[in-house]
């Protein structure tokens, strides 16, 4: 046999040992060169073997350069980079030209979960690494609103018996009922995924598997494909996937109550306002209008006529309706009808006409949990100066977002399942279940974040009778 040359590192130079080189230093003389290596500097400089260098860290640079360990930054230091991005408002020069204190905590959230949560296109536990870097950087986010505190009358008595009144500093209310409530949803969230890193029902194939070219819908061609048995999931396997799919989505109506309900008290802008129409029928179209304005409105009717093929579509009928309400709302609210806003319409129809639009805006939420911002939130977000409901606005859409996805996922696999029971079946037969009946100002109705199922794992359900 032969044996292997060790490769050293000294003094940034590769140096080779082997028979050849020695006999050639012998030859030389050199007494360096005959123990086998070649110095180029200093002798008492270490010397690291190549797999001690990969092992240790050190980056492999070309000769002359300098080799360093590669520096893994600590807590500390990656706390001291996200909190001065905070306090710059994001604008790194330091000119003062940032965007406010509220927004840069939200936009930090936001990107946040878009780098942890973005690769997350499997029915799969996060990995433990990733799961890790989550809690532990949306905890440092909070911690702000630890520090968001208003003043509560106390009672307190003194040395005497005495009992006296006083004011005392406690948590904002929003924040000391929505921020744990929140917390327990995300929690809730990664132990669903979590329960699938046991199943093996199904599988995931490769987005360009050409044996199953018809379960890849062309706008979701980067989604991996979903695998199933050729007779389809057993039946225990398909009530844990229901439950789980139940489970995940009283997790999306709790996170889309919190987020409407932080939207909802968030104030108009100003600049939103100024942009409208001047009246709502502009702003929603002739035809829009004249549907709204019948005498006999049915909203379910009414949305069934409407085109809501893309979600561009969707979005831009939200846009108008959303603008025709505030439009309508300042109008009536107006104690001068003589206005610059014009009295065309009495006042009895556009209260009307307002609540016609309001339903038609609880159905498209119900019908499309997962559509995007609509014009009018974007813009309270952009100008809202209040620290705390820009915590929960980011957070609750962020759990909500991630919910969506999951409820999605769950669908495609439900979808694969009938698929590979009945092939002739290439459209969607299974679509996310709209959230229940939930009002922008009301909370009431909003589920507690311990009504959704308790979590279960595939193998509570193979004693279930078919």
């Amino acid at each position: 046999m032969f044996e292997i040359p060790t490769i050293y590192w000294h003094n940034h130079s590769q140096v080779q040992e082997d028979g050849g080189d020695q006999d050639k230093a012998a030859d030389s003389g050199d007494p360096e060169e005959a123990q086998g290596f070649r110095s180029e500097g200093p002798v008492d400089q270490e010397m690291h073997p190549l797999g001690l260098a990969i092992d240790h860290g050190l980056e492999v640079a070309e000769a002359g350069h300098t080799v360093t360990p590669k520096k893994i930054p600590s807590d500390v230091e990656l706390m001291k980079e996200r909190f001065s991005k905070l306090l710059l408002g994001e604008d790194m020069s330091g000119s003062g030209k940032g965007v406010s204190s509220a927004l840069a905590l939200s936009n930090a959230i936001t990107n946040l979960a878009a780098s942890v949560f973005g690769e997350q296109r499997k029915l799969e536990p996060m990995p433990p690494e990733t799961k890790g870097r989550w809690r532990k950087e949306i905890d440092w986010l909070l911690s702000v609103t630890d520090h968001i505190v208003e003043f509560v009358a106390s009672q307190q008595i003194s040395k005497d018996g005495t009992s006296m009144e006083i004011m005392v500093t406690r948590q904002r209310t929003d924040l000391l009922m929505n921020v744990p409530a929140l917390r327990k949803l995300d929690s809730m969230l990664m132990g669903y995924l979590d329960n699938f890193g046991g199943q093996n029902e199904f599988w995931y194939g490769s987005k360009n598997d050409s044996e199953s070219p018809d379960q890849r819908k062309d706008d979701r061609w980067w989604m991996p494909v979903v695998k199933v048995p050729p007779n389809g999931l057993s039946d225990s396997s398909k009530k844990w996937l229901l439950f789980q799919k139940e489970s995940v989505n009283q997790v999306l109506k709790a996170a889309m109550a919190i987020n409407a309900q932080v939207l909802s008290e968030m104030s108009i802008p100003e600049d939103y306002i100024e942009s409208l129409p001047k009246n709502g029928r502009v702003s929603l179209g002739e035809a829009i209008y004249k549907s709204i304005a019948v005498e006999s409105f049915d909203p379910g009717q009414f949305l069934s006529t409407m085109d809501l093929s893309t979600e561009h579509k969707v979005l831009d009928l939200k846009n108008r309706i959303e603008a025709s309400i505030i439009i309508w709302t300042r109008k009536m609210s107006t104690k001068d009808m003589k206005s610059s806003w014009g009295s065309a319409v009495s006042l009895e129809k556009r209260e009307l006409f307002e609540e016609r639009a309001e339903t038609v805006m609880l159905l498209l939420k119900q019908q499309f949990p997962g559509l995007p911002q609509s014009a009018l939130d974007i813009s309270k977000i952009q100008y809202n100066r209040d620290v705390g409901q820009s915590v929960l606005e980011s957070y609750s859409r962020v759990i909500e977002s991630l919910a969506y996805n999951v409820l999605s996922r769950i669908e495609d696999v439900l979808e694969a399942d009938a698929i590979a029971q009945d092939p002739t079946a290439t459209e969607s037969l299974f679509k996310p279940s709209p959230p229940p009946n939930t009002s922008d100002s009301n909370t009431e109705d909003e589920p507690e974040c311990n009504e959704a199922p308790s979590a279960m794992t595939l193998s509570d359900f193979m004693d279930w009778s078919p």
